[in-house]
């Protein structure tokens, strides 16, 4: 090997090993091994840094402004509760997975799972169960899905256009079927049964701080002809809320405390919860339940509106008076959807409540209505609160027909993925889906890090000479299995580069490799490339090789060690599956 290989591997193994010890943020240790390179002269300033202008990290940013989009409107959080169920159990995964592949066949699978996270964390909140089990088998399946067409991630057309160059016709649509298919029947079983079994269950930042929770109440409506309108209380699912707790009903005037879990809900209910702020706020993404008032909501219910917690002062004119007493919408041009009252637990209807000197409420106003407010006396606190907002339902539509109108076209050709998620997000900050500030805040920048970094570390390995040496060996090691183990070869060749760089990365530093090596061993090229292809899009074992692993690494709170051990069973049978067809279609 060459010098540069010895420290370009040198450099991988302290970086793969700081990963595995989980004590410093993945996107520095990618990011510092990518510099670290660079100052040993193995990369130039350009090669190291390529990945900040590759369209990649630029289309995931521009995608996280698109699912903040799609939570703020409830977009899919009626699906996805509906979907998943209310056990959490096996039948909840499977019905997260199974349709989570499929549609990432079609749907590009890395804004599916943008978009998806939200809804499955508030699910998951909601039932009190960690969503580290379903995040990471949501990344896997969408993964998977991802091989059945040409449509399904940027690598397969990343394959197709250097089959172009070298005056091939590119892929078609469903080209990759043949063998994205059996890889995605054989994956799917082995993640429900055994590798969803394996992730362990993580808690976030957040949910592993202990603290004083305090009992915010909210009241909320049964909407008619929803999923829960004439079912008992156990049957909606609002009997084991984690951190919340329904207090009572009140039909037409008649209070109904407590409330047992075989009454039934009727369409006008009030119903009032108590619990933890961010859990009361989860309510209002469960299918059926609007917040009280939602019809005066509509108009706060604008993109740049948030969320704020405050305290009533002494001498504010709104103590000792019920919010419509005091025309506390009029007044301040803010929504309360909870309110807090310490010591004691409030178990009436908000529009009742006589407001006190400390209460605290949890209102929906305009951006600018802590500084109209703090010096005014009327509030003690006034500060912003992380949790979104109420949904704003009647917007879905305009984030559905972006959503449609960016993956047709980007299908068809008329948009590149890149053009068509920047022209997506575009149009929901300019429509006023999602503010811009709210965009800002909604991309993970460590994550575009991460993913701009590696690139760096993948052209190291391809100009070092390291990546030519990975496949010869595997070839000088299996090629006496015949044309098998030549197709394993290249398989296990695309694999490790992926897991170590990129998905992308991989398939172009292996593609020229694996051409090289097809024809004189008798096997069809364009095969191959297939098999790059899919290859090179199923990552398990680390956060970094594939986009979707990196997105739900935070939200999910894991740790590196977490993807080796549930994305072993499912790598192993992914690429024997992948080699063996390929072996059986030459």
């Amino acid at each position: 090997m060459t010098v540069d290989a010895w420290i370009t591997l040198g450099v991988l193994a302290v970086a793969f090993g700081l990963l595995v010890w989980d004590r410093f943020v993945p996107s520095i240790i990618v990011f510092a091994a990518t510099v670290s390179l660079l100052l040993a002269n193995v990369i130039d300033t350009g090669q190291a840094f390529s990945g900040f202008a590759n369209p990649a990290p630029i289309t995931v940013g521009a995608l996280y402004v698109v699912a903040a989009a799609a939570q703020r409107t409830g977009l899919l959080s009626a699906v996805v509760a509906s979907a998943l169920g209310r056990t959490g159990g096996l039948s909840s995964l499977t019905r997260l997975v199974v349709p989570s592949a499929l549609a990432s066949g079609l749907f590009n699978n890395t804004p599916l799972v943008a978009i998806l996270i939200p809804d499955v964390v508030a699910w998951a909140r909601r039932l009190g169960i960690s969503a580290s089990r379903f995040l990471l088998p949501l990344s896997y399946a969408a993964i998977l899905g991802g091989t059945l067409t040409v449509l399904g991630t940027s690598t397969n057309l990343v394959v197709s256009g250097l089959l172009e160059e070298t005056g091939a016709e590119p892929l078609g649509v469903f080209e990759l079927t043949k063998i994205g298919a059996p890889v995605v029947l054989v994956g799917l079983v082995t993640l429900i049964f055994v590798s969803a079994k394996l992730v362990p269950e993580r808690q976030t930042a957040p949910e592993s701080i202990t603290e004083d929770i305090r009992e915010f109440a909210m009241e909320m409506r049964v909407l008619p002809d929803s999923p829960i309108d004439g079912r008992t209380v156990e049957e909606a699912g609002l009997r084991h809320l984690r951190g919340v707790y329904l207090v009572q009903i009140d039909r037409h005037g008649q209070v109904i405390a407590p409330v047992a879990p075989t009454e039934p809900l009727e369409a006008g209910d009030a119903l009032t919860f108590v619990g933890a702020v961010d859990n009361v706020l989860d309510l209002q993404r469960m299918r059926g339940l609007a917040p009280a008032g939602a019809d005066h909501l509509d108009e706060l219910r604008q993109a740049r509106n948030k969320l704020f917690e405050v305290v009533v002062g002494r001498t504010s004119p709104v103590a000792g008076r019920t919010l419509r007493e005091a025309g506390f919408r009029a007044r301040y041009g803010a929504a309360v959807l909870a309110i807090h009252r310490s010591g004691q637990r409030i178990t009436t209807k908000l529009g009742e409540v006589r407001l006190r000197h400390g209460d605290t409420l949890v209102l929906l106003a305009g951006p600018d209505f802590r500084a109209r407010w703090t010096e005014s006396g009327d509030f003690l606190v006034t500060a912003p609160l992380a949790a979104p907002p109420p949904a704003a339902t009647r917007q879905a539509p305009i984030v559905a027909a972006v959503l449609v109108a960016f993956v047709v076209l980007s299908a068809v050709g008329v948009l590149s993925i890149v053009e068509g998620a920047l022209l997506a997000a575009g149009a929901l900050i300019a429509l006023r889906v999602v503010s811009f500030s709210d965009a800002k805040s909604s991309i993970d920048l460590d994550v575009l890090l991460l993913i701009a970094s590696a690139f760096g570390l993948g052209v190291a390995v391809e100009t070092s000479g390291l990546a030519q040496i990975i496949a010869d060996g595997f070839v000088d090691a299996l090629g006496g299995l015949g044309t098998f183990g030549i197709i394993l070869a290249v398989v296990l060749a695309t694999w490790a580069l992926t897991e170590m760089v990129t998905n992308n990365a991989a398939a172009v530093v292996v593609f020229p490799i694996a051409l090289s090596i097809a024809e004189p061993s008798g096997v069809d090229p364009r095969l191959m490339a297939i098999a790059v292809a899919v290859t090179a899009s199923t990552s398990f074992l680390s956060p970094i090789g594939y986009q979707t692993n990196t997105m739900v690494y935070g939200p999910g709170g894991y740790r590196f060690t977490d993807y080796m051990r549930a994305g072993l069973p499912l790598t192993i049978v992914t690429l024997l599956t992948i080699a063996g067809m390929t072996t059986l279609l030459n």
